[in-house]
């Protein structure tokens, strides 16, 4: 069942902020993700973004050859997605779904998986379900890339690994450490780096980590 009380406080965001006043909607798609695809690292395929926001990054991969079904908690974010992708002239499948507590179900398993900035958003107690999720949802030997907050990003309110953002949202901090125990039952570990950028204001420090399932 979706968790109504966190809809309503990403749909609220997507209401009522403009888009380039959300934090974590960057109409550019990231310089790794487009290395990425650039290299030939991960080619046109059958793609799930996770926690797809405003849907830049699916449009992005979509306008790039790739076949994208993206995900997010918030039906107003999943309305801006679409309007996007039309404005763009690019076909993606957008979906409305709480990935925590009720992970759709698909007829064929992905080539692809990414969540970028999804999980720092779920509590260390659900990640080890959610991972499996994604296990279960790719191919064999299929892709998964996620980038979350790093545990020396100090832009969050708050002390330890659990912060709150200026949007009130809670933050689940990581460790390389930590991830790599989390990812590791189930995937071979490709590249794992930490990023730092600079988002005016904010310079944040990202674990990323792009692995391979089992």
């Amino acid at each position: 069942m979706t968790n109504i009380k966190t809809q309503r406080r990403f749909d609220d965001i997507y209401k009522n902020t403009p888009l380039g006043e959300i934090p974590w909607n960057h109409e550019k798609p990231p310089e790794p993700l487009v290395d990425l695809v650039n290299s030939g690292e991960i080619k046109p395929c059958r793609a799930l973004d996770l926690g797809c926001g405003a849907g830049n990054y699916a449009v992005y991969l979509a306008s790039c050859g790739f076949e994208v079904t993206a995900i997010d908690i918030s039906p107003a974010a999943v309305k801006i997605a679409k309007k996007i992708a039309k404005q763009k002239g690019v076909a993606c499948s957008f979906l409305i779904a709480d990935v925590l507590e009720d992970f759709p179900q698909f007829d064929k398993p992905f080539d692809f998986i990414y969540d970028w900035g999804l999980l720092h958003h779920i509590p260390p107690r659900k990640r080890k379900k959610y991972i499996a999720d994604v296990h279960n949802n790719l191919q064999s030997e299929g892709l998964y890339l996620s980038l979350c907050f790093n545990e020396k990003d100090t832009c969050f309110e708050g002390t330890g690994k659990t912060r709150k953002s200026n949007r009130k949202t809670t933050i689940y901090l990581s460790s390389e450490a930590g991830l790599k125990r989390l990812f590791s039952p189930l995937f071979k570990l490709l590249d794992f780096r930490i990023i730092h950028t600079q988002n005016f204001p904010y310079k944040h420090v990202f674990n990323f980590a792009l692995l391979q399932r089992y």
